[in-house]
């Protein structure tokens, strides 16, 4: 194909629906970093955040010690806990395994979250827009999941289900923003991580 043919092709070609959706969530970040609307509490969230005194034990949470901030390591374990509850929960036989999972997901949702905030508080301004909905939708997550543990401790298994279904729909957006932020952003990845 020539490329005169090639260019005719491509311009006469409908997008498929992964890329409309694509342009329509890159549209979206590109808005939420530009939107100065949060940046009040951000800023004085950041503040408080930062006024915490850590000392040393900041330096290990920002993952200095490794060269890699720590968070994304973290996030694996309520990830993964999740997930797998998720994967037990449609399987049959899953037993009490989703449960067990769901509450040590829960357990392991704290370092995961200190380390991110203590990532966050140093960001500029549009990774900081992007990562604070990064965290409004872990604090979703973490509600969903709350919910669905305690539907499963009542003996309610498939509410405990749906609310983990839920659950896993806003780590999902949850993931999306903090890679973008992660990736798209470039946050640490420079040595001063």
């Amino acid at each position: 194909m020539n490329t005169h043919a090639l260019d005719t092709f491509t311009q006469t070609t409908k997008p498929s629906r992964l890329d409309t959706a694509s342009a329509w969530w890159l549209t979206t970040l590109d808005r939420m970093e530009r939107s100065v609307v949060a940046d009040p509490a951000i800023r004085v969230l950041q503040r408080g955040v930062r006024s915490i005194p850590l000392g040393d034990v900041r330096d290990l949470l920002r993952g200095r010690p490794l060269g890699h901030p720590v968070h994304p390591l973290l996030v694996q374990v309520p990830i993964g806990c999740w997930l797998s509850a998720a994967v037990l929960d449609i399987v049959p036989g899953g037993g009490r395994a989703p449960m067990t999972l769901t509450a040590v997901g829960l357990a392991g949702v704290v370092p995961a979250a200190v380390a991110g905030w203590a990532d966050w508080a140093d960001l500029p301004p549009e990774q900081a827009r992007v990562g604070l909905a990064h965290a409004v939708s872990n604090v979703a997550a973490v509600a969903f999941y709350t919910a669905s543990l305690t539907a499963r401790l009542r003996r309610h298994p498939t509410k405990g289900r749906l609310w983990s279904f839920g659950g896993l729909a806003a780590v999902a957006v949850s993931g999306a923003l903090g890679g973008h932020v992660a990736y798209r952003q470039a946050v640490g990845a420079n040595p001063a991580t």
